[in-house]
């Protein structure tokens, strides 16, 4: 039973391995294949069947049986554009809506297109800093309606707008919170003072022009302590109290922001005592909680679709300039000390915002890539989180090619995408194909599996009684102690510790990783090679079973190395001499010859004593090898005969068979047996002189003999003792010396 279940948690493992192909080859980003036949070996794991197709055609695979899915795209909404506004609910952005089946690792590109309707509705709302410091502004703003909508009705026939103020928030240290200060903010010398307040909506979006001059009129200026404004705290209530605001669903919604001073943000709160985070909710009265931070007034910013406009005076037009680089979508523009610019800054604002188009993304999932490159004739680059066309005009068409890639098997998710500032949004339905789409044949015995079991993309179901690859091993016939004892290594460990044994056949568990050990005892793995750099094998070649197969162009035992042998070179362009191997760009010498370029050996025999049976022969055609000098010297040494020297290298000074002193000087070539000499062609003679002394007990007797060029003198020595003492019955001592003479 406990073997069945093994065996069946294999097969499934396996099937896993094939199935997983689809993935990209993480060392190169190279699209895997997988082939619908089976061709893996004893202990060798199934992922060897998820290749290149050059690789799996390599191997045995016929083109038919490789599978290699293909991305899918499918416009399920795609509603044409519209040219004009007509009071329902216009199309600017086409298509709708998209479902993509993408393979892991394998891009695809589809197409959007945006066009800006004509006539569509702008939903106007102005924010006012109502500090003492803007009682000016105020009685300009007052005046402002009738030019206000004359502006808009230039863009639309549909404009509307509504009317906010703001101060601080009440209380210490922003505010004075004396009762009599609390309701008269203002110096004693303003008669009309408003009570002191963070944020008051005054006006909802309204199309009548009086209805608007009647509620600005109404405001007067109120007053805090300290410098920075709670602009930021009214910009969220904005934002978020849209059906306060009365922002239509369709329509461009703009809010411009009028003011002198800087702003409150996130923490600033703590000094008041206010320790609860900005919610992101609308509460239009008693807001107790601490300022926004910058990241969420520009997430509820663009969740809304609302475009900002910062109108400020000079003193801070550099403090929003940078506040407006961290939220798209929004312009900045120098206000008049009196606020009588303000209609031409919202005219200059809006231009510019309508004009230039982003397309980007939201709630993107993990390990989903998306690209936009924009089709426009003033066109950004192309971009990972957005697209920009620039200049675009009213009703005028332009595209973006979206190329989406998703890096991993994913259940079946979604994204949006839509230009900023507009209510428009594509819907992308997501999903990946992971599984083998295998066109088995239907035949419960089939000859893959030895007629024992059906076939799946290559992999054997056996039937009951039946184990192993192909089907091939019937449980009945042995015992599992038998099938075990065949999977058991060196050491005597069942597959190394590292898999489990099926029919007397490893099947490899996955590393932590999730690779998988291979071998036919489970004993390599591809994560075990050297580093370099904290990659494995340099990020430049592939591990396997503990070494690294470089990428071409890299050598080293971790690829480390650029493929170079230019300080390997030498004088005579050679490589190492012959004597070593290049790698890393540095000479690896053979045994006892040393680097930098494997000329000198210094652990070597010396060559003037290895190479004088071939000088001899060579040069004089005597000694030990004069029957075989070519084939014993020939390769080995060339010569020359000279009468004087032009090497520089060292003279070698050696007695031949003959006793004769033979000069000559060698220069190794390249490789190691290999030599150039240059051999005197006059050989020294040996000249003896032979004292002999005779000692008698009363006298000494000396006699010398000179012999020159005698051959074999040893002979003769003993030959003249020999004599001596036979004619003479004393005590004989031979002394010889020798000199050399030409």
């Amino acid at each position: 039973m406990k073997l069945n279940v093994e065996i069946k948690s294999s097969l499934i493992k396996r099937q896993k391995q094939v199935q997983s192909c689809f993935s990209p080859r993480s060392d190169s980003g190279v699209q895997s294949n997988t082939c619908s036949s089976n061709f893996t070996k004893p202990g060798e794991q199934e992922a060897v069947r998820c290749d290149t197709q050059a690789k799996l055609l390599e191997r045995g695979c016929k083109a038919e049986e490789i599978l290699s899915p293909p991305n899918s795209d499918t416009v399920t909404k795609n509603d044409r554009l519209s040219s004009t506004f007509d009071q329902q609910e216009p199309v600017q952005l086409a298509p709708q809506e998209i479902r993509l089946e993408l393979r892991p690792g394998l891009p695809t590109t589809f197409p959007i297109h945006f066009k800006r309707v004509q006539g569509y509705p702008v939903d106007l709302y102005y924010l006012m800093d109502l500090s003492n410091s803007m009682k000016d502004d105020l009685q300009n703003v007052k005046g402002l309606g009738k030019d206000l909508f004359a502006a808009l009705k230039k863009i639309t026939q549909h404009a509307q707008i509504g009317f906010g103020a703001f101060v601080d928030k009440t209380v210490l240290p922003y505010t004075n919170t004396n009762k009599d200060k609390l309701q008269r903010p203002c110096d004693a010398a303003d008669k009309q003072c408003q009570a002191a307040f963070g944020y008051r909506h005054v006006l909802s979006m309204t199309p009548r022009e009086e209805e608007f001059k009647t509620k600005v009129t109404e405001q007067f200026i109120s007053g805090n302590l300290d410098s920075p404004e709670g602009s930021l705290d009214a910009m969220m209530q904005a934002s978020v109290c849209g059906d306060k605001i009365g922002w239509r669903n369709s329509s461009t919604r703009l809010l411009v922001l009028t003011t002198d001073a800087g702003f409150h943000m996130a923490g600033d709160g703590k000094l008041a005592g206010i320790l609860e985070p900005n919610d992101e909710h609308c509460h239009m009265e008693n807001n107790l909680y601490d300022y926004p931070s910058v990241g969420q007034l520009a997430s509820q910013l663009d969740k809304n679709n609302i475009q900002p406009i910062f109108a400020v005076t000079k003193n801070v037009v550099n403090v929003y300039r940078q506040l407006s680089q961290m939220i798209p979508k929004s312009e900045v523009g120098e206000l008049s000390s009196d606020s009588r610019n303000v209609v031409r800054l919202i005219e200059d604002a809006y231009n510019k915002l309508s004009s230039k188009v982003t397309v980007t993304h939201d709630n993107l999932p993990e390990n989903v890539r998306v690209v936009y490159t924009p089709r426009c004739e003033h066109a950004g680059p192309p971009g990972e989180n957005r697209g920009v066309c620039d200049q675009v005009r009213v009703g005028q068409k332009i595209s973006f090619d979206v190329t989406v890639t998703a890096d991993t098997c994913m259940k079946t998710t979604s994204f949006t995408i839509s230009p900023l500032g507009i209510k428009d949004t594509l819907t992308v339905t997501l999903s990946t194909n992971c599984e083998c789409q295998c066109m088995d044949p239907q035949v419960a015995n089939h000859t893959h599996c030895k007629g024992k079991g059906r076939v799946h993309c290559g992999i054997c179901s056996c039937s009951q009684g039946f184990v192993g690859q192909f089907c091939e091993c019937s449980i009945g016939d042995k015992d599992e102690g038998t099938l075990r004892e065949a999977c058991k290594d060196e050491n005597g460990v069942e597959c190394g510790g590292r898999g489990d044994c099926v029919c007397g056949r490893c099947e490899c568990h996955t590393t932590e990783s999730g690779n998988y050990y291979h071998g036919a005892f489970c004993q390599c793995d591809d994560e075990q090679c050297e580093k370099f750099q904290n990659k494995l094998c340099g990020g430049k070649g592939k591990c396997n079973c503990g070494t690294c197969e470089c990428n071409t162009g890299y050598e080293g035992s971790a690829c480390q190395c650029t493929v170079s042998q230019e300080a390997c070179r030498t004088i005579n362009n050679t490589v190492c001499y012959g004597r070593g191997n290049c790698k890393c760009n540095r000479c690896e010498c053979d045994e006892g010859y040393q680097p930098p370029r494997c000329q000198k050996c210094l652990g070597c025999q010396n060559p003037c004593l290895t190479k004088l049976n071939c000088i001899e022969c060579l040069g004089f055609d005597q000694g030990p090898f004069k029957k075989n000098c070519t084939e014993a010297c020939s390769k080995s040494v060339f010569h020359q005969m000279v009468d004087q020297f032009t090497l520089s290298s060292k003279q070698c000074e050696q007695k031949d068979s003959e006793g004769c002193w033979v000069k000559f000087k060698l220069d190794q070539l390249v490789g190691k047996d290999n030599y150039w000499a240059e051999i005197l062609k006059s050989r020294g003679m040996v000249e003896i002189i032979l004292t002999y002394i005779y000692i008698r007990p009363v006298a000494v007797h000396t006699c010398s003999v000179r012999y020159t060029a005698v051959p074999k003198w040893h002979s003769m020595l003993r030959k003249l003792k020999k004599e001596r003492k036979t004619s003479f019955d004393a005590e004989l001592e031979i002394r010889a010396s020798s000199t050399w003479t030409y």
